[in-house]
């Protein structure tokens, strides 16, 4: 197949993309470095091996691949910007990234600096963040998939990672296998794709969890000889905290990868906010979530209940009960003396009283009591709180600390090209001032930029296309390229028109600089193919007459128009003339005429004269043709010669 495909190096592929070389193969698709000439851009072309192109299975899960990611515009997604069916197989067109993949990355270095490694699992999330809202789970998070570019983050000075490769991508939750198999890469599988059950967006965030512990450490938490023997550690067994390989990894950071790490995807992250939100709190030195800790403990009771478990059934031990308390001696039975029964009875004491009066006096201090503890609640409730710092917070953050001080929370929200969504931006009162308990405090939470729908611009001038986008809080950058469209006039534009952007965009604007002029090729005295294929290299289209020539041999060019190097329009005509040979012309007759009038007739005819004297005895017959050849009326070639026999008398 390779063979096959490497003829495509230098073709115009599905008529638009121009492929300039191979990037890479996969298991069912060949990548190249192709320009678009229509937008004048490179692209990535990713093509179906031909193999696969007849296989119903393979053609639904490219085209599950190119459905899924095309939906998704996001900053560390790779982008899709066209897919089709060509050449007797399926394609994809998408963003070229200059760079290497994260598993490169992690081979050639070994684990990860902390924060970098951090760093780069954020903007992961990131990426299934957005996935996840969209409905899709990718189902194949490994390092091989993520792409680290070349390009840098305005913020943070990071590399930007791009996860690429939805090729078993779904909407929503799902069943893992098809066909009886296991769809996926074993060393990143969660628990529940290995047995075939139920995928949700937890699958995916426990492997990005084990992609964070293969950069933490530079190794995945379970390895074997085969996939199946993996894929049952995921399902059987616990992984080592990450700080048992590499010391420095702090506490707060093996409880994060261990919650994320969680068999049941209950006791894991339910969302890449939480997730991020976690190891946000790990970089500005704040506590972990309690679900994290709790999580993480918990994992890690289990596995010292199993140990435990193991050492009380090799070394049993008996447990002695203490010996039971001896009994007291029986006393004989007691009687009251004879005379008691004698005597009169006694009065009984009157109980009743006191015992009312001992319940007044309990009820009164019990509602002593009552009335002390409600004074005290509303004293408390009254007496002011100091409203806390919850600027540059996520929303749930700010909320849970404003909860905290016994404040209520309410939500405003607003667009901001400056700071990330679910940032609070500003709230009021202001840090410091001191409230009544149960009061509101108002905090403003950024929803990104706002979005925006691209204009359309093709066919604008290009003035009028900038004046349209800044009416719309979008940048342009122009591009120029060569067009039949008039000068100025924009031909394309990427994003397209109707696209939904955040504000603040760049739209690049492709305008036209006119016909590209080209210098049109020498073809004379060469064959009609050679001429024709030279042209139309050099982006001309060849009109072929033929005509005779007397100069130039049958079957080669003998005239073109435009001449050689004239500069012409790329796409304009040129017409090539190609020889039939000498025209036939037919010899006049000139016997009996003085040598200059058959010069002349001869000359006139297309001939050469050739002049031979032979002797006459009349004097009359002086300078007087006497014969020719070829003999008039006969067939000659334009040009040829005709020799004419004068009379020469003594």
């Amino acid at each position: 197949m390779a063979g096959v495909s490497d003829t495509l190096i230098n073709t115009l592929f599905d008529g638009r993309y121009r492929i300039l070389r191979k990037l890479g193969s996969g298991g069912m698709a060949n990548v190249y470095l192709a320009e678009d000439e229509e937008l004048g851009r490179r692209v990535a072309i990713k093509i179906l091996n031909e193999r696969y192109a007849n296989d119903d299975l393979f053609i639904e899960r490219f085209r599950r691949e190119a459905k899924s990611a095309a939906g998704l515009s996001h900053p560390n997604i790779v982008s899709i910007y066209d897919r089709g069916e060509a050449e007797g197989t399926y394609y994809i067109a998408m963003e070229v990234i200059e760079g290497r993949s994260l598993k490169e990355l992690i081979m050639t270095r070994g684990a990860l600096p902390i924060g970098t490694a951090i760093a780069y699992a954020k903007q992961l999330l990131e990426a299934l963040r957005f996935a996840h809202r969209h409905g899709i789970i990718h189902r194949d998070i490994k390092p091989h998939n993520v792409l680290v570019s070349a390009d840098q983050q305005v913020k943070t000075n990071e590399p930007r990672l791009k996860v690429t490769d939805f090729g078993i991508a779904r909407h929503g939750a799902s069943q893992m296998t098809e066909a009886g198999s296991i769809m996926g890469t074993a060393q990143y599988l969660s628990p529940e794709q290995a047995r075939g059950a139920p995928v949700t967006a937890a699958s995916d965030l426990y492997s990005a969890g084990v992609v964070l512990y293969e950069m933490l450490t530079g190794k995945v938490p379970f390895t074997g000889d085969s996939a199946i023997e993996i894929a049952m550690k995921h399902v059987n067994e616990l992984p080592r905290p990450p700080s048992s390989l590499r010391s420095e990894i702090p506490p707060e950071l093996d409880q994060i990868v261990l919650r994320a790490l969680a068999k049941d995807p209950a006791d894991r992250y339910q969302t890449a906010e939480e997730f991020i939100e976690d190891l946000e709190r790990v970089e500005a030195g704040l506590p972990i979530l309690r679900a994290t800790s709790t999580a993480a403990t918990a994992l890690l009771a289990g596995v010292a209940a199993g140990e435990a478990t193991e050492l009380l059934s090799e070394s049993p031990t008996r447990v002695v009960a203490p010996p039971p308390a001896p009994e007291a001696p029986r006393r004989p039975p007691t009687y009251p003396p004879a005379s008691a029964y004698d005597e009169p009875p006694r009065k009984r004491r009157r109980w009743v009283p006191w015992l009312i009066v001992a319940l007044l006096i309990a009820a009164a201090a019990l509602a002593g009591w009552w009335a002390y503890n409600q004074i005290q609640e509303q004293l408390e409730e009254s007496e002011p709180v100091g409203v806390p710092f919850v600027e540059g917070l996520r929303e749930q953050q700010a909320i849970d600390k404003i909860e905290e001080v016994g404040l209520e929370a309410a939500v405003e929200e607003q667009s901001s090209t400056e700071v990330d969504r679910g940032i609070v931006i500003e709230q009021n009162p202001k840090e410091g001032t001191r409230i009544s308990k149960g009061s509101t405090v108002t905090i403003v939470v950024s929803t990104g930029p706002k979005r925006v729908e691209v204009p359309r611009l093709v066919g604008l001038t290009y003035e009028e296309a900038v004046d349209a986008l800044a009416e719309l809080g979008l940048e342009s950058r122009r591009v120029n390229v060569f067009s039949q469209k008039p000068v100025g006039q924009v031909t394309a534009q990427d994003p397209k028109a109707g696209e939904e952007v955040d504000e603040g965009t760049q739209v690049v604007v492709r305008v036209s600089k006119g016909v590209q002029q080209v210098g049109v090729p020498d073809v004379l005295g060469q064959s009609e193919s050679s001429a024709t294929a030279e042209l139309e290299a050099a982006g001309f289209v060849v009109d072929v007459v033929q005509a005779p020539s007397s100069t130039t041999p049958a079957g080669l060019v003998s005239a073109q128009s435009p001449d050689p190097g004239v500069e012409a329009e790329k796409g304009s005509t040129v017409q090539i003339t190609v020889s039939t040979g000498p025209a036939q012309v037919t010899v006049p007759n000139v016997v009996g005429e003085d040598e200059a009038n058959a010069r002349d007739i001869l000359g006139e005819a297309g001939f050469n004269v050739r002049v031979v004297n032979v002797a006459v005895l009349d004097p009359d017959q002086d300078g007087i043709v006497q014969s020719q050849n070829p003999s008039a009326g006969s067939q000659a070639n334009e040009g040829s010669r005709v020799t004419i026999f004068v009379g020469a008398a003594p």
